[in-house]
Formats: structure tokens, sequence, C-alpha cells
């Protein structure tokens, strides 16, 4: 929980939760009810072609209380794009993002933002100790995890055990230092993301977080292997 009274504190009116919602219509209800006790400021981010921003926009009005902002896009922005898109809109000093899934408790968020009174980005990991995982990806999903991190660490030197794990928050002064230099729209946009902002020298903690898989993941397997060539372009091209 957010800690209102530590001196040097992250204050809760102070964070921006971006949530990017790729034809979600079936599930942002209930993270809606999830997150509605945010104290912070949220931000969906709304690109597909189904009714998630009527059903953002719906449940907004109900909630006058919350402050809640939806983005929509007439054309898919892919998970980095979507994500840099509600970072930039963000104004508050702290900012983080979260999937649309629920896989990450609110109070997991929470719990990474309070990380920002002594680190420029703070991410949750699934593979480091102390992280809980009650329902677990599969064994493919495992093996495709580690493959892939072995890859980050041998192309970008990157020392994180899971640079995918879609829980991350960040100060918006380090983040405007980088966002403008980010070329990847997919998902490997966390390990460009993680790589620049080492590069201009700013301290991002991996912290270990309970997170519980959940099904209906939009990783495909032709998403893997995009993530695969864009990393390749990226650091070679």
């Amino acid at each position: 929980m957010l800690d209102d009274t530590r001196a040097g504190g992250v204050r809760p009116a102070d964070c921006t939760l971006v949530i990017p919602a790729y034809n979600e219509e079936r599930r942002i209800r209930s993270l809606l009810e999830d997150v509605s006790g945010f104290r912070g400021k949220l931000v969906f981010v709304c690109d597909g072609t189904d009714a998630t921003a009527e059903i953002v926009g719906t449940f907004a009005e109900a909630h006058p209380s919350l402050s809640i902002r939806c983005l929509a896009f007439p054309a898919r922005l892919g998970k980095g794009g979507g994500v840099v898109a509600g970072m930039a809109a963000a104004e508050t000093p702290f900012v983080g993002y979260m999937d649309a899934d629920g896989s990450t408790a609110l109070s997991e968020m929470e719990r990474l933002f309070d990380r920002l009174a002594t680190a420029d980005g703070a991410i949750g990991s699934r593979w480091v100790e102390g992280s809980v995982l009650p329902v677990r990806q599969g064994f493919r999903r495992r093996v495709e995890s580690r493959l892939f991190n072995l890859m980050v660490k041998a192309f970008f030197g990157l020392g994180y055990r899971d640079t995918q794990c879609g829980a991350k928050v960040f100060r918006k002064d380090a983040l405007r230092e980088v966002l403008s230099s980010i070329r990847s729209t997919g998902f490997e946009f966390d390990v460009e993301l993680l790589w620049r902002l080492r590069r201009s020298g700013y301290r991002v903690e991996e912290v270990p977080i309970t997170w519980e898989n959940r099904d209906e993941s939009k990783v495909m397997t032709s998403d893997a292997k995009a993530m695969l060539l864009g990393m390749i372009r990226l650091r070679f091209g």
C-alpha cells in the first residue's frame, strides 16, 4: 500500500497507472472493479475493434470520484505503442503500467509505486526469490520465457530475470528522457525501455511479485517470433 505519511514517500495522487486494453470487453469489467480502489489516476488505452472503450467510458461516468481517462485509437498500436501513448498522456511524477488480464493485483502495483521513493523504476518479477505464483504458466510458456531471457542478456546485457512481467512503474522524469527514442511497438517494448533507461544511467529495481497466470494470453507464437526479430533489429539494425 502506498504510504502517505513517510517522509519522501510516494503519494497516491502523484501516480498514474496505464492499462493497455486491446479487445478486452470480456474481462475489462472485472478489472475495472479491481482497480477502482486506486487513489491515483487511471489511463486506459483502447485500440481494438470491440466495445472496450465504451465499457470503460460508461464505468467512468458511473464513478465520477475516480480519475479515469480512456484513450481510444482507430488502429492497432501494439503493446508497446499503447503503453507509450498512455505514458505520454500521464501528467503525474510517477507512471506505471499493468496488463489488462488481472494477473497482477492492484496491491502489488501500489507496492511497486512505493519503491519509487528511492529508485527510478521498479519492475515486478516472477523469477526472483520471494515471488509468489498461485497459478503458474504452462511448461511451454515457462521454457519460452527462460529462453527469451537468455537472449535478452546476450543481446542487451540486461541482468533482470524477468523483463516481460506486465507490472512496471517509473519516475516520469526518467521516462521523459527515453520515450522519444523508443522504436518498439510490440511485446519487445519492455526490453527496449529497460535498456534505454539503463544506458541513460537510471536505476531500475527488480522486485519479487505475487502474480497469478490468467487464461487467454494475447501473446501468440507469431508474437514471439516478432519479438525476437524486433530485438535483433533494435540491437543490430
